[in-house]
């Protein structure tokens, strides 16, 4: 049984800490719920908010949404895509009208039976509409629990999917479900974030296993990640005193048992500069004291089914942190005698002065 600190700290941190605003926060209505956990299935919050509004405004009530022209619905929806999300709140809202004379249904079992309704947003609108005790699992939350109680399995197999949902099912505050779900998902967007999470200033880092490893960067874990065509790699080349911080890549992936530095992967380019490298060093890693000897151009590298791009930033440490401690660290001069793959050694050999003090 994990420890219930864990669910104490995202507690605290949400209720002490946590700035998020969005206009459906904290309201009970099953509607505007549902309403906005459709328009976020394929859509960011900053995009959504404003549909939600145009919606809300037009359609106030489900017996308004259930009266409604297609087209007029379809017109307003412009611009979000996925337009078969609309067709399914029409249905679902006609549905309701008819089945439950226009009164949301309040069992979970009720909720998930829904057109287009999954079992993450009816957890969603059973918790916070009716405080019932179901776990939202979504990609925030994956993540969060990933890092915390380094889950290595990958969360779109079989075996992950049960555990991530046990996991959460047993973190889940019962008394406070919904209180407990708004605070995961926040926590996951605003600190626990997919690239440079914000570790250093994290309420949770204490028990935060990934942290106290100095994996964060390497979870969660997803077996389709090959399926990606586009990848940015960017990597640290921390240098303290005469050692490299190195690490050997052991999940099933490209270089898989190749040696690389510390790594930071993004799904997009991010725009290196002197002040992002501070603001990710102090953020992440705690690290405020270094010299910023190098930032690479872009490299690139073309595999049989995934472009790999990115660069290599080197930082020398005058002291090791506590945040790389537990990393690996190999004499500079020697690091030829350790396989990397060529988008790295290619790097090094034209750059054969990068190592040196």
């Amino acid at each position: 049984m994990k420890s219930n600190s864990f669910t104490r700290l995202l507690i605290h941190w949400h209720l002490n800490h946590n700035k998020r605003e969005m206009p459906w926060k904290g309201v009970k209505d099953p509607y505007k719920i549902w309403l906005s956990e459709i328009i976020l299935q394929q859509t960011r919050v900053e995009q959504g908010w404003a549909y939600y509004e145009k919606f809300i405004a037009k359609y106030p009530t489900i017996k308004h949404l259930a009266k409604a022209n297609d087209e007029d619905a379809f017109k307003l929806w412009e611009g979000l895509g996925y337009y078969n999300r609309c067709k399914n709140l029409l249905f679902t809202a006609r549905f309701i009208a008819e089945k439950y004379n226009g009164i949301f249904p309040a069992s979970f079992e009720e909720i998930v039976a829904l057109k287009g309704v999954g079992p993450y947003t009816a957890s969603a609108i059973a918790s916070f509409a009716y405080n019932l005790p179901h776990a939202v699992v979504d990609g925030n939350v994956f993540r969060v629990l990933a890092r915390t109680f380094n889950i290595s399995t990958p969360t779109d197999s079989t075996e992950g999917k049960k555990i991530f949902s046990d996991t959460a099912t047993e973190m889940l505050d019962k008394k406070e479900p919904g209180l407990y779900n708004q605070a995961i998902m926040d926590f996951g967007a605003t600190v626990c974030k997919p690239v440079a999470p914000l570790c250093n200033s994290c309420s949770i880092k204490k028990i935060c296993k990934a942290f106290d490893a100095g994996i964060v960067n390497e979870l969660p874990v997803k077996e389709k990640v090959l399926l990606k065509k586009n990848r940015w790699f960017y990597f640290f080349i921390f240098l303290c005193d005469d050692k490299v911080l190195i690490h050997k890549r052991t999940q099933k992936d490209i270089w898989e048992n190749l040696f690389d530095f510390y790594l930071l992967e993004s799904t997009e380019a991010i725009h290196w500069t002197d002040i992002a490298v501070k603001i990710f060093l102090k953020e992440q890693l705690g690290i405020v004291k270094f010299t910023l000897k190098n930032i690479s151009a872009v490299e690139k590298q073309q595999l049989t089914h995934q472009q790999i791009k990115g660069q290599f930033i080197t930082i020398e440490l005058p002291t090791l942190p506590h945040s790389l401690v537990k990393h690996q660290w190999h004499i500079a001069a020697k690091i030829n005698e350790l396989a990397f793959p060529k988008f790295i050694t290619r790097y090094l050999q034209e750059n054969n002065n990068v190592l040196l003090p």
